[in-house]
Protein backbone atom coordinates (compact mmCIF):
# COMPACT_ATOMS: atom_id res chain seq x y z
CA UNK A 1 0.00 0.00 0.00
CA UNK A 2 1.42 3.38 -1.02
CA UNK A 3 1.93 5.85 1.81
CA UNK A 4 0.91 9.40 0.90
CA UNK A 5 1.34 12.44 3.11
CA UNK A 6 -0.47 15.69 2.44
CA UNK A 7 1.11 18.77 4.00
CA UNK A 8 -1.50 21.48 4.18
CA UNK A 9 -5.10 20.48 4.87
CA UNK A 10 -6.96 23.45 3.48
CA UNK A 11 -9.59 23.18 0.75
CA UNK A 12 -7.37 21.50 -1.86
CA UNK A 13 -5.37 19.37 0.54
CA UNK A 14 -8.48 18.03 2.23
CA UNK A 15 -10.09 17.33 -1.16
CA UNK A 16 -7.08 15.21 -2.12
CA UNK A 17 -7.16 13.37 1.21
CA UNK A 18 -10.86 12.57 0.93
CA UNK A 19 -10.56 11.53 -2.70
CA UNK A 20 -7.64 9.19 -2.05
CA UNK A 21 -9.43 7.75 0.97
CA UNK A 22 -12.38 6.74 -1.22
CA UNK A 23 -10.20 4.26 -3.11
CA UNK A 24 -9.03 2.43 0.02
CA UNK A 25 -5.60 1.95 -1.59
CA UNK A 26 -3.50 4.43 0.38
CA UNK A 27 -2.12 4.95 3.85
CA UNK A 28 -2.66 8.69 4.29
CA UNK A 29 -0.82 11.03 6.65
CA UNK A 30 -2.28 14.52 7.07
CA UNK A 31 0.01 17.29 8.27
CA UNK A 32 -0.99 20.81 9.28
CA UNK A 33 -0.23 23.28 12.07
CA UNK A 34 -3.95 23.98 12.45
CA UNK A 35 -5.57 21.46 14.78
CA UNK A 36 -9.05 22.19 13.41
CA UNK A 37 -7.85 21.45 9.87
CA UNK A 38 -6.50 18.09 11.02
CA UNK A 39 -9.70 17.32 12.87
CA UNK A 40 -11.72 17.88 9.68
CA UNK A 41 -9.80 15.14 7.81
CA UNK A 42 -9.00 12.78 10.68
CA UNK A 43 -11.64 10.25 9.64
CA UNK A 44 -10.00 9.87 6.22
CA UNK A 45 -6.41 9.36 7.40
CA UNK A 46 -4.20 6.75 9.01
CA UNK A 47 -2.45 9.48 10.96
CA UNK A 48 -2.62 13.23 11.54
CA UNK A 49 0.36 15.26 12.71
CA UNK A 50 1.70 18.77 13.15
CA UNK A 51 5.25 17.48 12.61
CA UNK A 52 6.63 17.76 9.07
CA UNK A 53 9.24 15.12 9.89
CA UNK A 54 6.49 12.53 10.31
CA UNK A 55 4.96 13.53 6.99
CA UNK A 56 8.38 13.24 5.34
CA UNK A 57 8.43 9.45 5.84
CA UNK A 58 5.82 8.81 3.10
CA UNK A 59 6.47 7.33 -0.34
CA UNK A 60 4.72 10.35 -1.90
CA UNK A 61 4.75 13.73 -0.16
CA UNK A 62 2.21 16.27 -1.41
CA UNK A 63 2.86 19.91 -0.56
CA UNK A 64 -0.55 21.57 -0.60
CA UNK A 65 0.15 24.90 1.06
CA UNK A 66 -0.25 28.38 -0.40
CA UNK A 67 2.49 29.41 -2.86
CA UNK A 68 4.13 31.86 -0.45
CA UNK A 69 4.74 29.08 2.07
CA UNK A 70 6.11 26.43 -0.31
CA UNK A 71 9.75 27.46 0.08
CA UNK A 72 9.59 27.27 3.88
CA UNK A 73 7.94 23.85 3.78
CA UNK A 74 10.50 22.51 1.32
CA UNK A 75 13.33 23.75 3.52
CA UNK A 76 11.86 21.80 6.45
CA UNK A 77 11.72 18.48 4.55
CA UNK A 78 14.58 16.05 4.18
CA UNK A 79 13.53 13.71 1.38
CA UNK A 80 15.58 11.12 -0.46
CA UNK A 81 15.80 10.18 -4.14
CA UNK A 82 13.57 7.15 -3.54
CA UNK A 83 10.67 9.44 -2.60
CA UNK A 84 8.36 11.57 -4.73
CA UNK A 85 7.49 15.17 -3.95
CA UNK A 86 4.29 16.51 -5.50
CA UNK A 87 3.52 20.23 -5.57
CA UNK A 88 0.19 21.79 -6.44
CA UNK A 89 0.88 25.49 -5.81
CA UNK A 90 0.07 27.97 -8.55
CA UNK A 91 3.17 29.52 -10.07
CA UNK A 92 5.71 27.34 -8.26
CA UNK A 93 7.94 25.84 -10.94
CA UNK A 94 9.55 22.42 -10.97
CA UNK A 95 12.98 24.06 -11.12
CA UNK A 96 12.24 26.03 -7.92
CA UNK A 97 11.32 22.79 -6.14
CA UNK A 98 14.12 20.63 -7.52
CA UNK A 99 16.72 23.05 -6.14
CA UNK A 100 15.39 22.34 -2.65
CA UNK A 101 14.98 18.55 -2.56
CA UNK A 102 16.61 15.28 -3.55
CA UNK A 103 13.23 13.66 -4.19
CA UNK A 104 11.69 13.07 -7.60
CA UNK A 105 9.57 16.15 -8.32
CA UNK A 106 6.14 16.10 -9.95
CA UNK A 107 4.07 19.23 -10.44
CA UNK A 108 0.33 18.94 -10.78
CA UNK A 109 -2.57 21.36 -10.95
CA UNK A 110 -5.66 19.59 -9.59
CA UNK A 111 -9.05 20.95 -8.57
CA UNK A 112 -11.55 20.48 -5.77
CA UNK A 113 -13.45 17.72 -7.58
CA UNK A 114 -10.68 15.40 -6.39
CA UNK A 115 -12.90 14.84 -3.37
CA UNK A 116 -15.54 13.05 -5.46
CA UNK A 117 -13.18 11.36 -7.92
CA UNK A 118 -14.11 13.83 -10.68
CA UNK A 119 -10.92 15.89 -10.66
CA UNK A 120 -9.43 17.47 -13.76
CA UNK A 121 -5.66 17.76 -13.40
CA UNK A 122 -2.65 18.77 -15.43
CA UNK A 123 0.69 17.15 -14.68
CA UNK A 124 4.26 17.81 -15.70
CA UNK A 125 7.12 15.40 -15.01
CA UNK A 126 10.41 14.32 -16.55
CA UNK A 127 9.35 10.67 -16.50
CA UNK A 128 6.05 9.04 -15.60
CA UNK A 129 5.91 8.42 -11.86
CA UNK A 130 3.76 5.31 -11.44
CA UNK A 131 2.64 6.09 -7.88
CA UNK A 132 1.47 9.55 -8.90
CA UNK A 133 -0.11 8.26 -12.11
CA UNK A 134 -2.19 5.79 -10.10
CA UNK A 135 -3.19 8.52 -7.66
CA UNK A 136 -4.33 10.78 -10.48
CA UNK A 137 -6.30 7.94 -12.08
CA UNK A 138 -8.06 7.34 -8.76
CA UNK A 139 -8.92 11.02 -8.39
CA UNK A 140 -10.31 11.68 -11.88
CA UNK A 141 -8.88 12.61 -15.29
CA UNK A 142 -5.48 14.09 -16.05
CA UNK A 143 -3.45 15.31 -19.01
CA UNK A 144 0.33 15.57 -19.35
CA UNK A 145 1.54 19.00 -20.43
CA UNK A 146 4.80 20.88 -20.86
CA UNK A 147 5.88 22.99 -17.90
CA UNK A 148 5.46 26.26 -19.80
CA UNK A 149 1.73 25.53 -20.20
CA UNK A 150 1.09 25.06 -16.49
CA UNK A 151 -0.02 28.67 -15.98
CA UNK A 152 -2.76 28.18 -18.58
CA UNK A 153 -3.79 24.90 -16.95
CA UNK A 154 -3.90 26.66 -13.59
CA UNK A 155 -6.44 29.06 -15.05
CA UNK A 156 -8.45 26.41 -16.91
CA UNK A 157 -8.89 23.49 -14.56
CA UNK A 158 -7.52 25.00 -11.35
CA UNK A 159 -9.55 28.21 -11.32
CA UNK A 160 -12.14 26.89 -13.79
CA UNK A 161 -14.52 25.37 -11.22
CA UNK A 162 -15.24 28.85 -9.85
CA UNK A 163 -16.05 30.08 -13.36
CA UNK A 164 -18.37 27.10 -13.87
CA UNK A 165 -20.05 27.76 -10.50
CA UNK A 166 -20.62 31.35 -11.63
CA UNK A 167 -22.27 30.24 -14.88
CA UNK A 168 -24.29 27.60 -13.05
CA UNK A 169 -25.51 30.25 -10.61
CA UNK A 170 -26.53 32.50 -13.51
CA UNK A 171 -28.56 29.68 -15.07
CA UNK A 172 -30.13 28.88 -11.72
CA UNK A 173 -31.14 32.50 -11.12
CA UNK A 174 -32.59 32.76 -14.62
CA UNK A 175 -34.71 29.66 -14.01
CA UNK A 176 -35.90 31.02 -10.67
CA UNK A 177 -37.07 34.17 -12.42
CA UNK A 178 -39.12 31.92 -14.71
CA UNK A 179 -40.85 30.30 -11.72
CA UNK A 180 -38.75 27.33 -10.54
CA UNK A 181 -37.85 27.16 -6.86
CA UNK A 182 -34.18 27.76 -5.97
CA UNK A 183 -33.74 24.11 -4.97
CA UNK A 184 -35.33 22.82 -8.16
CA UNK A 185 -33.30 25.19 -10.32
CA UNK A 186 -30.01 24.32 -8.61
CA UNK A 187 -30.50 20.56 -9.03
CA UNK A 188 -31.46 20.89 -12.69
CA UNK A 189 -28.64 23.34 -13.47
CA UNK A 190 -25.97 21.29 -11.68
CA UNK A 191 -27.06 18.03 -13.25
CA UNK A 192 -27.19 19.71 -16.65
CA UNK A 193 -23.56 20.82 -16.29
CA UNK A 194 -22.58 17.36 -15.10
CA UNK A 195 -24.39 15.60 -17.93
CA UNK A 196 -23.05 17.98 -20.56
CA UNK A 197 -19.48 17.46 -19.32
CA UNK A 198 -19.86 13.68 -19.35
CA UNK A 199 -21.24 13.88 -22.88
CA UNK A 200 -18.20 15.84 -24.06
CA UNK A 201 -15.81 13.36 -22.45
CA UNK A 202 -17.56 10.30 -23.84
CA UNK A 203 -18.63 11.50 -27.29
CA UNK A 204 -16.63 11.32 -30.50
CA UNK A 205 -18.29 14.56 -31.60
CA UNK A 206 -16.69 17.96 -31.07
CA UNK A 207 -18.33 20.60 -28.89
CA UNK A 208 -19.64 22.54 -31.91
CA UNK A 209 -21.27 19.36 -33.21
CA UNK A 210 -22.87 18.69 -29.84
CA UNK A 211 -24.30 22.22 -29.78
CA UNK A 212 -25.78 21.63 -33.23
CA UNK A 213 -27.24 18.32 -32.04
CA UNK A 214 -29.23 20.10 -29.32
CA UNK A 215 -30.30 23.01 -31.55
CA UNK A 216 -33.32 21.76 -33.49
CA UNK A 217 -34.40 24.19 -36.25
CA UNK A 218 -37.01 26.66 -34.95
CA UNK A 219 -36.75 25.06 -31.47
CA UNK A 220 -36.19 26.49 -28.01
CA UNK A 221 -32.44 25.92 -27.82
CA UNK A 222 -31.58 27.83 -30.97
CA UNK A 223 -33.46 30.84 -29.61
CA UNK A 224 -31.32 30.84 -26.48
CA UNK A 225 -28.12 30.20 -28.41
CA UNK A 226 -28.79 33.18 -30.67
CA UNK A 227 -28.70 35.37 -27.55
CA UNK A 228 -25.39 33.86 -26.46
CA UNK A 229 -23.86 34.10 -29.95
CA UNK A 230 -24.83 37.78 -30.10
CA UNK A 231 -23.33 38.48 -26.66
CA UNK A 232 -19.75 38.93 -25.45
CA UNK A 233 -19.90 35.99 -23.04
CA UNK A 234 -17.18 34.04 -24.88
CA UNK A 235 -14.84 37.04 -24.75
CA UNK A 236 -15.55 37.54 -21.04
CA UNK A 237 -14.74 33.90 -20.28
CA UNK A 238 -11.52 34.20 -22.27
CA UNK A 239 -10.62 37.36 -20.34
CA UNK A 240 -11.23 35.54 -17.04
CA UNK A 241 -8.91 32.72 -18.11
CA UNK A 242 -6.27 35.22 -19.26
CA UNK A 243 -6.43 37.10 -15.95
CA UNK A 244 -5.99 33.88 -13.97
CA UNK A 245 -3.11 32.82 -16.23
CA UNK A 246 -1.36 36.16 -15.75
CA UNK A 247 -1.73 35.86 -11.98
CA UNK A 248 -0.14 32.41 -12.05
CA UNK A 249 2.80 33.89 -13.94
CA UNK A 250 3.09 36.67 -11.36
CA UNK A 251 3.20 34.11 -8.55
CA UNK A 252 5.99 32.28 -10.36
CA UNK A 253 7.95 35.51 -10.74
CA UNK A 254 7.46 36.38 -7.06
CA UNK A 255 8.75 32.95 -6.03
CA UNK A 256 11.82 33.39 -8.26
CA UNK A 257 12.50 36.87 -6.88
CA UNK A 258 12.40 35.55 -3.32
Amino acid sequence: MTTVSVIGCGNMGSALIKGLSRSGKYEIIACDLDASALESVEAYCSKTTTDADEAATADVVVVAVKPKYVGDVLDSLDLGPDQTLVTIAAGITTDFVEQRTDATVVRIMPNLAAETGDMAAAVTWDDVDEDVREMLDDLGEFVEIDEELMDAATALNGSGPAFVFYLLQAMKEGAVEEGLSPDQAEVLAAQTFKGAAETVLNSEKGVDELIDAVCSPNGTTIEGMEVLWDSDVDASVAEALAAATDRSKELAQNATDE
